[in-house]
């Protein structure tokens, strides 16, 4: 049965709604849909059979198809049926496996997972004729295709591999401040009162190692006064990691551990790749989604959070939460900047479901990060 709304109905749509658009035809696939692609607000979306190797990065712009700029700019194209190494610094399309058919009411967006995020694999979702990344206009039909760029380490793909997801959306329903004080102050959406900035949650940085973890691997003159790291630092020329694998590699191969400094600070270093993690532990309530956006661009040179949604239940107790970190993947732009504990890096915007999942995040459907601390993805031995 087709989706119908009231007039004056908003809100992100759930799993079942989600699953009720694809029998609608209003989500399309040239494959059987896969399990647990249908999250609790999202769809996992799948990458197709061929990739093409791109000048560089491109929006389609009003009239103008992305097959038709692929033509135009791509250097070759190549199987991802066996699988194949996406390299570091090159650009990457690949149509997806999904297209849309959206009713005039439906908008969507997408983003990067999580996994996708902690990688530092930047990808984008692009629609035909559209002005924006990530972004598909109400009522749009049509194929959908990822930009990927790795930026750290060569990755390992193949047809079939998730590295983005799609959230649909009626209307706006997003909660301004009166709304989110009034939901933080009933719910308490992270562990500090005073959290609620204008229409978000501001997200400040743990520098103090608030949520310690021993360092395997101190090194000579390190200030460990904190006892414990506080991030990890990717490294250079590693070994490929093949997205699908889990819990495949070890940690040290890819990764330095930061300690916590006496002074709890970090100075970023340009173009180097940091994982990090709220000093606020986060819950998403049931019946709301939350995103992560940047803070303010003025505050400083770096970018904060490849992988912003947030599902229904994150952090929440009743599906094994009790309040999760906020993972943050982190990149200074051009110059070194330097981080403190306790500073503003992000805000979460917190949204309206148009009705409550049938199945939350967490353990209950195999999340991987439910109540996590500071944390990898899960490519990695834990």
């Amino acid at each position: 049965m087709p989706l119908t709304f009231a007039p004056t109905d908003a809100g992100i749509l759930p799993d079942r709604m989600i699953a009720a658009l694809v029998a609608d035809g209003g989500i399309r696939a040239h494959y059987p849909f896969a399990s647990g692609q249908i999250q609790p607000a999202s769809l996992d979306l799948r990458l197709g059979a061929i990739a093409y190797r791109v000048r560089a990065s491109f929006l389609p712009g009003p009239g103008t198809t992305v097959a038709e700029r692929i033509i135009e700019l791509k250097l070759h194209e190549f199987s991802l049926a066996s699988g194949a190494v996406l390299e570091t610094g090159c650009v990457y399309i690949v149509p997806l496996i999904e297209r849309l058919a959206l009713p005039a009411d439906i908008a969507a967006a997408a983003n990067p997972k999580s996994s996708t995020g902690r990688l530092d694999v930047f990808t984008r979702v692009i629609a035909d004729e559209t002005r924006g990344f990530d972004r598909v206009e109400a009522g749009y039909e049509g194929p959908l295709y990822a930009e990927i760029s790795p930026k750290t380490f060569p990755v390992l793909v193949r047809e079939g591999t998730r590295l983005s997801q799609l959230r649909l959306r009626r209307g706006n329903a997003v909660l301004d401040a009166e709304a989110l004080r009034a939901l933080h102050a009933h719910e308490r959406l992270v562990d500090r009162a005073d959290a609620v900035m204008n229409d978000g949650i501001a997200v400040t940085i743990d520098l103090a190692a608030t949520n310690p973890q021993p360092n395997p691997r101190p090194h000579a003159g390190e200030d460990m006064a904190a006892g414990g790291i506080v991030g990890y630092r990717a490294k250079r020329h590693t070994a490929v990691i093949e997205v699908d694998q889990r819990g495949a590699y070890e940690v040290a191969d890819f990764w330095e551990p930061i300690a916590a400094r006496a002074d709890k600070s970090l100075i970023l270093d340009p173009d180097e790749f940091y994982i990090l993690a709220s000093n606020e532990a986060v819950q998403v309530p049931p019946d709301y989604a939350a995103e992560m956006v940047p803070f303010d661009p003025l505050v400083g040179e770096f970018r904060v959070h490849y992988a912003g949604f947030f599902d229904p239940g994150f952090g929440y107790a009743g599906s094994g939460g009790s309040g999760s970190r906020a993972v943050l993947e982190v990149r200074s732009r051009e110059v070194p900047f330097i981080l403190e504990h306790g500073q503003i890096v992000g805000r979460l915007v917190y949204e309206r479901m148009m009705a409550r999942p049938d199945q939350l995040y967490g353990s209950g459907i195999g999340s991987n990060y439910q109540a996590q601390g500071l944390k990898l993805s899960k490519h990695f031995r834990a």
